[in-house]
């Protein structure tokens, strides 16, 4: 018989007051902010350090085949080509379901109707955006993609059906579009 475990009674976490704020490093992609907060029970004031950034969008495309337009892309963080679906940031002042339509018109020239799935912090220990997800069914090919200077993508589509391999073989690595995959199978069923 196991000892007995002595219940913890819950206990309300409180927001940390801010006591300052400043910014260390600006880049076109995203500020480096430093956030002196009060820790609410013992008053010590401690750094935080938060990196602010617009917020971003995952597209799954399906088209009426049941393949998903994915994008093959080189990703300088992890210095490898990845299999992603299309996505990226929402301009200033841009609702995030007309990002999600531009985004994967230009980068992969495809259009259809889209919907809603689910969002979610991307990191919120350090970052303080949201990464939206949406499903575009019925998705055809309607213009050439206009990439930016940055941008090389390859278009490729894969069954729906094999998503949940891709992911376990580790071809799809990326975290927030096994969240959008994530989001689509909740509404599935």
């Amino acid at each position: 018989m196991g000892a007995v475990v002595p219940r913890v009674e819950p206990k309300m976490i409180e927001p940390w007051p801010e006591i300052s704020r400043r910014t260390l490093l600006t880049t076109p992609v995203f500020t480096l902010g430093e956030r002196l907060r009060c820790h609410p029970t013992s008053g010590a004031a401690h750094p935080f350090y938060v990196l602010e950034t617009g917020s971003w969008v995952n597209i799954i495309p399906i088209t009426e085949a049941g393949e998903v337009v994915f994008v093959r892309q080189y990703r300088h963080g992890t210095g490898q080509v990845h299999l992603e679906i299309p996505g990226g940031l929402v301009d200033a002042g841009e609702e995030p379901e007309k990002a999600a339509v531009r985004e994967l018109l230009e980068e992969t020239g495809y259009a259809g109707e889209v919907a809603y799935l689910g969002e979610v912090h991307s990191n919120p220990a350090i970052l303080n955006n949201t990464t939206y997800s949406y499903v575009v069914r019925n998705a055809r090919r309607v213009a050439v993609p206009e990439l930016d200077a940055t941008e090389e993508i390859e278009v490729v589509t894969h069954p729906l059906t094999a998503v949940p391999d891709l992911i376990r073989t580790r071809v799809i690595t990326h975290a927030l579009v096994i969240c959008a995959f994530h989001h689509l199978g909740l509404l599935a069923g």
